[in-house]
């Protein structure tokens, strides 16, 4: 079992299949940190994985709201949080989200640097990157629970990639 897999992603299709075996693969409680530059492709993969666990709605950036909540036909809640435009990590406890940590669901944050020792414990880190023509990602195991993750994950990815 590796810690960790890195692939590259020409396309947007082959960032949507990324996604696609991510929702397969993942349910709560989960932590997904998503590190990588502005246009990266950290939202646009979480709107696919959303789209994965049948959401229909609308699936918004949360740069400027900070935090997004969806209600997945899934059953599980999904926070999506971007912290780039945080100014300090304890501006997170002003939003109230402490009492949230403990509820069974999925959690995606960008730029987890900026809420540095006010998030819970990740399972998971996605590092992007530009790589022309497309996008090179990084997986990480951050904990058991992500070991066991990216374990299946990636069998689900090479069990599902033609030759």
């Amino acid at each position: 079992m590796a810690d960790h897999y890195r692939t590259n992603l020409p396309t947007p299709e082959a960032t949507d299949a990324l996604a696609h075996a991510f929702a397969r693969c993942a349910s709560p409680p989960l932590v997904v940190l998503l590190d990588g530059d502005l246009g990266a492709g950290k939202t646009s993969w979480v709107r696919s994985v959303l789209r994965s666990w049948g959401w229909s709605g609308t699936v918004r950036s949360p740069t400027y709201t900070l935090h997004e909540t969806y209600d997945t036909p899934t059953g599980w809640p999904v926070h999506h949080l971007d912290l780039y435009r945080l100014g300090a990590p304890d501006e997170l406890d002003e939003l109230g989200l402490a009492d949230l940590w403990s509820i069974p669901a999925v959690w995606f944050i960008e730029w987890p640097s900026n809420g540095k020792g006010h998030l819970p414990p990740a399972d998971i880190r996605l590092e992007w990157k530009h790589c022309p023509p497309g996008r090179q990602v990084r997986i990480s195991a951050l904990s058991s629970a992500g070991a066991a993750l990216l374990d299946a994950w990636v069998t689900f990815i090479q069990q599902h990639t033609a030759p």
